[in-house]
């Protein structure tokens, strides 16, 4: 088990979110579902904790009712090899969800998640200053990060 886990908070919908997260991700998988038994707070049955993976990291999550929602002052940040895993996952994401700008989406559960490729670390860290704030500019206009623009930014090329 890992020392520290991030444990996800939902109103019910946590297997489905669960079920969900591991069809996008590889090696992925749900490792465990616990159910509220009668009496509990929850609807005996119902998934009261779901344990699973995401691209080997463990997750847990909790139907705990509708108390707290997801804000953007947690993301899950995705480091992308490529354009196409960026556009892929982009579009599974915001598949009844919402986008944002920079890379930042939220899913239809209300999780924030940031889609990065890595060629923008690379391109932000060239060592003409300049260039890497073309690149930060061109960022800060997107919505889903495009590989080709941030290149074309740091070649200057409009």
């Amino acid at each position: 088990m890992q020392k520290i886990t991030t444990y996800l908070w939902f109103d019910n919908q946590a297997e489905e979110a669960a079920e969900f997260y591991t069809s996008i991700f590889a090696d992925s998988r749900i490792l465990e579902v616990q159910r509220y038994p009668e009496g509990a707070p929850g609807p005996a049955g119902q998934a009261m904790v779901v344990s699973f993976e995401l691209a080997g990291q463990r997750f847990l999550a909790l139907n705990g009712g509708p108390q707290f929602t997801f804000t953007e002052a947690i993301s899950l940040y995705v480091d992308c090899a490529s354009q196409e895993e960026v556009d892929d996952l982009w579009a599974r994401l915001t598949d009844g969800g919402e986008e944002s700008q920079c890379g930042w989406l939220k899913d239809r559960y209300g999780l924030s998640w940031q889609i990065v490729p890595r060629a923008l670390q690379e391109l932000m860290s060239v060592p003409d200053p300049a260039a890497a704030q073309r690149v930060a500019q061109a960022m800060l206009g997107m919505r889903k990060i495009e590989i080709k623009g941030l290149e074309d930014a740091a070649k200057g090329v409009s």
